[in-house]
């Protein structure tokens, strides 16, 4: 007679985990759950502190380089300036400022409705009284077809170049006065070269 064949028992492989390594398994879990989280809240940061900087430094401190010699010997070409957007420019700042799509650098000389007299020696003066002009190294009557003196138009300024032989600026037609709406800024301080790094004047 034969033998009926026991059910065969189901096999086990390995032992069950213990609650322990359940436990370390669930705070490796919860772990990654948290640093992954903190790693997408401090990229958010950092997206948008980058994207504020970014537009700081278009809209409010707008960073320019400098080509043409026209400015020398106070800023060189290749220097890399700061300006600071709607300043309030007085005469003797430099600003930045539109012209036929491009960005001029010049120097302040008057304001709206002061008379600008410029002998032929180069020796600049404002309202009768002659500029002390220390950044000037060397004066030139330069390229002028004003009638001097002349009175600087409502919301305009008067500018011109520190290298005065070389520069066009307000002195010629071709560039004129400036508009308030062609200005960029006020430039404050040099970044480039870091041998003349600061403030500019």
């Amino acid at each position: 007679m034969k033998r009926s064949k026991e059910p065969a028992q189901p096999s086990v492989s390995g032992e069950l985990p213990s609650a322990e390594q359940l436990e370390r398994v669930y705070k490796k879990a919860k772990y990654r759950r948290r640093f992954f989280s903190s790693l997408q809240g401090t990229l958010g940061v950092l997206l948008t502190v980058s994207a504020a900087a970014v537009l700081v430094a278009v809209l409010l401190l707008p960073v320019l380089q400098i080509f043409g010699s026209s400015m020398t010997p106070t800023l060189d070409e290749g220097s890399y300036v700061v300006s600071i957007k709607e300043a309030k420019l007085k005469t003797g700042d430099i600003c930045a400022f539109y012209y036929n799509n491009k960005i001029l650098v010049k120097r302040v000389i008057a304001q709206s409705g002061d008379w600008v007299d410029i002998d032929r020696d180069g020796r600049v003066s404002v309202n009768g009284e002659a500029l002390d002009e220390p950044y000037v190294s060397e004066l030139a009557f330069g390229e002028c077809d004003l009638e001097l003196p002349y009175q600087v138009p409502e919301s305009r300024i008067f500018v011109m170049g520190d290298h005065r032989s070389v520069s066009v600026d307000s002195r010629s037609s071709v560039i004129g006065c400036v508009a308030e709406e062609q200005i960029v800024g006020k430039l404050v301080f040099r970044i480039w070269p870091l041998s003349e790094l600061g403030p500019i004047r």
